[in-house]
């Protein structure tokens, strides 16, 4: 064998070494599957593996027209609910500011009163409103002609009714002189106060001894069935301006000064028969 040619099995070797040398290495990938992936990447996904972007320049979808009327008719509708709810809001709160105006002037300053009765005709006549004021006996002293509203009960009134809600509105409508008094409520014109002698005669009225100017009577009128009486200290003798139809002093005595709501001072209803409720007429 000559040296100058390879063995045969040389020949063989260098064969088989040439077919396990490895391919080289492509920079990124790792083999025909990864050429495969890199390529499925750049044609479908960045390599994050989210959804791709869209292009810069792509513009939304433009929104119907009916979606914003929508909307436009749906603010509207919740404003104009909240402004009805404000104004429920403010008109409660001003009737409950006015029904606590009522009962405070009720109690402590004026109230308006409705004649039930002819009693105190001509002065006041039927559904006539005075109004009565409830200070001035409270630093001062009742006089002889006050006109006066107090309280007394009768044998056989009836009594007020138990339930509050309805104790409540009727005191509220008597407030404000819409409804009738109670029964126990009355209105006289004082006749004697504290020491004072009183008695009739001849159709007259005396007061310690000397008859008493009436004008506020109408012509004709007489003042009958009076006993003579001298008024105890804290009572006060009264009668009604219709002395023939007037249940007062003469019928159930002097009354006390307790019993005292105030003195009406002004008719205010009907507009024709204002005026002022004076001690002389």
């Amino acid at each position: 064998m000559s040296p100058d040619k390879p063995h045969h099995s040389d020949l063989e070797a260098d064969a088989e070494t040439r077919q396990v040398r490895p391919q080289p290495e492509h920079d990124g990938a790792a083999g025909p599957d990864a050429d495969v992936s890199s390529a499925t990447r750049g044609a479908g996904a960045p390599d994050g593996g989210g959804p791709a972007d869209p292009p810069p320049d792509a513009e939304a979808p433009p929104k119907p027209p009916e979606a914003d009327a929508a909307r436009g008719k749906q603010g509207d509708g919740g404003r104009s609910q909240q402004g009805a709810l404000a104004v429920v809001r403010e008109t409660a709160v001003l009737v409950v500011l006015a029904i606590l105006l009522a009962v405070l002037f009720k109690t402590f300053l004026v109230q308006a009163f409705y004649i039930p009765s002819g009693s105190m005709e001509p002065t006041l006549n039927v559904s006539d409103r005075v109004l009565v004021e409830k200070v001035s006996y409270r630093f001062g002293e009742v006089k002889d002609g006050d006109v006066i509203v107090f309280v007394h009960d009768l044998p056989g009134a009836e009594p007020e009714s138990a339930n509050p809600v309805v104790r409540f509105f009727a005191s509220l409508g008597q407030a404000v002189g819409v409804a009738p008094p109670s029964d126990r409520d009355f209105i006289k014109r004082v006749i004697g106060t504290p020491g004072d002698q009183i008695t009739c005669k001849q159709g007259k009225l005396f007061r310690n001894g000397r008859q008493v100017n009436e004008p506020y009577l109408a012509p004709g009128t007489t003042t009958q069935n009076c006993t003579s009486t001298t008024v105890p200290p804290g009572k006060l003798y009264v009668m009604g301006d219709n002395r023939n139809n007037s249940e007062d002093s003469r019928t159930f005595g002097p009354i006390d000064r307790s019993a005292l709501v105030g003195r009406a001072f002004v008719r205010i209803w009907p507009l024709s028969h204002t005026g002022w409720l004076r001690r002389d007429q």
